[in-house]
């Protein structure tokens, strides 16, 4: 009889294979008084546990071809970087010699300290970002009490064709699990975008995440059928069902290789309408992900990562630097950066030092804390108008409630314009000011914003949060998490309504845009402009390509927004994304 769990499919694909538990040795982190005699030797063998650290994620890293995806490499060299960072060892150098403990308490300390920035962050990306502090600090934690004994060995065979069934996976063990032929990852935690969700998709691994208690109810040689599209998992299933998916998956890898196809065809309707496909990035590194599937540009550009696991606000100099470089990358395609959003939800430690707010979440935030705190806006203001002379930018406002902070701004900006130019510098031309549309009372009042602005993005990510109330990284309530709610659908279609009438364009830079289910109800709203990740954007071409008639595709669409029994929006939902030969 097989054994069903649910969790969340974070990349695509189906896994048949035995599993594999991963059980780590257990860190027993106790605080340890030392003499001050010990302290010169407990700081040198704190200092060798890093050493150790380093080398075995250099190990791995080696392993890693040179032609692979940069966000492969990326997590990798960002945890070396935190290894070498002053702020990050130093800190548990002094607590030795100050507090006489042993190394692996002070590290302790240290970290606890360092994840109460990220504990109640409601940016779901940036919540996740603490993990990064929780695998460098365990790697120490091991070198310490286990010398140089690898936890995860490259080199050997020990995964090769099975499916991993752990608590969660650190970058490096994805690495080399990926480089030995792992056959599908399980976790008990994580979410759409922990590393092992990032890292599984950019590999082309099948991936569940939050199977609880997975590691309780599975034993290691067990059979198991996982599927990374529903977040079904499967032991011991019966022979037909397993016959059933080895289909599937064959379909599946002839569909990703008819994708690559795509990558030169334009973006266009069957019925000839053009549709705008930009990307999502977080750094410079996403240009190459950008290039391989053609997309117009970038769409969004998140800045606030500039700010974090750094004491000081980055300087004029270093926001310059960045989008010089991407600029010249992208070589005149379009480059929209979003301010920083930092507040209670994306902390930074200048933001930490801010007074506490009673409800975070609705406090000081985005586009808010940029116009009362202008040492953190202005830099950034300056160096976007700077770098604008080298290519074509738009700037996108962040949390925006009410047209006020769109003209304090547009005010800002040209005082920062005209101070630049006093000074000799050169400045970007028919720069357009955009607003992000990500809490229900700016998207009621998307009319009002569409007369200030030069163009509107929907931020679903916020938008589903705010609107129904609801944490989508909180397993409590995730569940009630909802693109299709009638309520924001409403506010999708009120914006893209509003952005038509002003003649003022709207694109969706959230979640929503890079799902393949929810583009052809999207444009029968009237979407034209998406912006999603790199990885998203063929299958969403491949949307485009096989859309037709799209008259009926609004009538369609119009008629599931305002449905309010499940089963007929089932139905009308299936209608919309039926391809044209299944709907005669």
């Amino acid at each position: 009889m097989s054994l069903m769990f649910n969790g969340i499919g974070v990349s695509r694909g189906i896994g048949i294979a035995p599993t594999r538990l991963l059980i780590r040795d257990k860190l027993e982190i106790r605080e340890r008084s030392i003499t001050k005699a010990r302290v010169k030797a407990e700081i040198k063998r704190f200092d060798q546990a890093i050493e150790t650290a380093k080398k075995e994620l250099e190990a791995v890293s080696a392993t890693i071809p040179a032609d692979a995806a940069l966000d492969i490499t990326s997590f990798i060299e960002t945890h070396l970087l935190m290894m070498d960072d002053e702020a990050f060892v130093n800190q548990p150098r002094l607590t030795i010699s100050e507090q006489l403990v042993n190394a692996e308490w002070a590290l302790h300390q240290h970290r606890e300290a360092i994840i109460k920035v990220f504990e109640d962050m409601d940016d779901p990306y940036l919540a996740t970002r603490k993990n990064d502090i929780n695998h460098v600090a365990d790697a120490v934690l091991h070198a310490l009490q286990h010398g140089d004994k690898r936890r995860i060995k490259a080199g050997e065979q020990e995964w090769e064709g099975v499916i991993v069934v752990a608590d969660d996976l650190t970058p490096a063990d994805t690495v080399v699990m990926q480089t030995q032929g792992v056959a599908g990852f399980i976790t008990e935690t994580g979410g759409q975008l922990s590393h092992t969700a990032i890292l599984a998709r950019s590999l082309g691994i099948p991936a569940i995440v939050g199977v609880h208690s997975a590691r309780r109810y599975l034993r290691d040689g067990d059979m198991v059928l996982m599927d990374g599209n529903s977040g079904l998992v499967a032991a011991d299933p019966h022979e037909k069902t397993i016959a059933l998916y080895r289909k599937r998956q064959r379909e599946q890898k002839r569909a990703t290789r008819e994708l690559e196809k795509l990558r030169d065809a334009p973006a266009v309707t069957a019925c000839g309408t053009a549709i705008n496909l930009y990307a999502n990035i977080e750094n410079d590194d996403d240009i190459r992900a950008l290039r391989r599937a053609n997309a117009l540009g970038v769409g969004l550009y998140r800045t606030e990562f500039l700010y974090m696991n750094r004491e000081d606000i980055p300087t004029e100099e270093e926001h310059f630097q960045v989008y010089s470089k991407i600029i010249r990358a992208l070589k005149g395609s379009a480059f929209t950066i979003r301010t920083v959003d930092l507040g209670a939800d994306k902390q930074s430690r200048h933001t930490e030092k801010s007074a506490q707010e009673r409800n975070p979440a609705l406090g000081l935030r985005g586009i808010r804390r940029c116009l009362k705190e202008p040492a953190l806006f202005v830099p950034q203001l300056r160096a976007i108008l700077r770098a604008a002379a080298r290519g074509p930018v738009n700037i996108l406002l962040p949390m925006l409630t009410n047209v006020g902070e769109v003209r304090q701004t547009r005010e800002l900006l040209e005082q920062v314009r005209a101070a630049l130019l006093e000074e000799g510098h050169k400045v970007g031309e028919g720069i357009k000011l955009g607003g992000m549309i990500e809490v229900p009372s700016t998207a009621i009042a998307a009319d009002q914003f569409a007369r200030e602005l030069d163009f509107l993005s929907i931020g679903t990510n916020d938008l589903i949060q705010y609107t129904l109330a609801i944490d989508r990284i909180d397993d409590h309530v995730n569940y009630l998490y909802d693109p299709l709610h009638p309520a924001v659908l409403r506010l999708i279609k009120m914006t893209i309504q509003a952005g038509k009438d002003k003649k003022v364009p709207v694109s969706m830079c959230g979640e929503m845009a890079g799902d393949e289910r929810f583009i052809r109800l999207l444009m029968g709203l009237g979407l034209r402009d998406f912006s999603m990740p790199s990885n998203s954007l063929l299958a969403a071409k491949k949307v485009i390509l096989g859309t037709s008639k799209l008259r009926e595709l609004r009538k369609l669409s119009d008629s599931f927004v305002d449905e309010t029994n499940s089963e007929r929006r089932a139905a009308v939902l299936d209608k919309i994304n039926a391809s044209p030969a299944e709907e005669h």
